[in-house]
C-alpha cells in the first residue's frame, strides 16, 4: 500500500512528502505518509487520488475524513494512514515532531 500511497500523491505533485515509521509506537498503524498541497483545491485532490488509487488497488479506505474543508485530510488505510495537509496547518500542528520525538534517525535525516 505504501508504494500505491506515493505514486497517487507523486502523480499530482504533493510537496514535502515524509514518511514516518509508528511500528512499537502505535498499534494503530504501521506507517504514516504526510504530504502538502499546495491549495485546499489541491489538498482533496491529493486525498481523492490516494483514495483512487487504495481502491484500485483492492484496499478502499477504512474512513476519509476532513475533505469538507480540505485544510487536513486524513486517510485511513488500515496499515498506512495518510495526512495532506496545507503547509500552515502542517506546520501548526508538527505530526513530524510528534511522531519521531527521540528518533535520532529522523533527527540526523532533517
Amino acid at each position: 500500500m505504501r508504494s500505491v500511497v506515493l505514486d497517487a500523491l507523486d502523480n499530482l505533485k504533493a510537496k514535502d512528502v515524509q514518511e514516518i515509521d509508528v511500528r512499537g509506537k502505535s498499534s494503530v498503524a504501521d506507517l504514516l505518509v504526510i504530504a502538502s498541497g499546495t491549495s485546499s483545491r489541491h489538498v482533496k485532490s491529493l486525498a481523492d487520488e490516494v483514495v483512487r488509487k487504495a481502491k484500485q488497488a483492492g484496499q478502499p479506505p477504512i474512513g476519509v475524513e476532513g475533505q469538507r474543508e480540505a485544510e487536513w485530510v486524513l486517510v485511513d488505510l488500515g496499515d498506512v494512514i495518510v495526512h495532506v495537509m496545507l503547509p500552515r496547518t502542517r506546520e501548526f500542528y508538527g505530526l513530524e515532531r510528534l511522531w519521531t520525538v527521540g528518533d535520532a534517525e529522523y533527527a540526523a535525516a532533517v
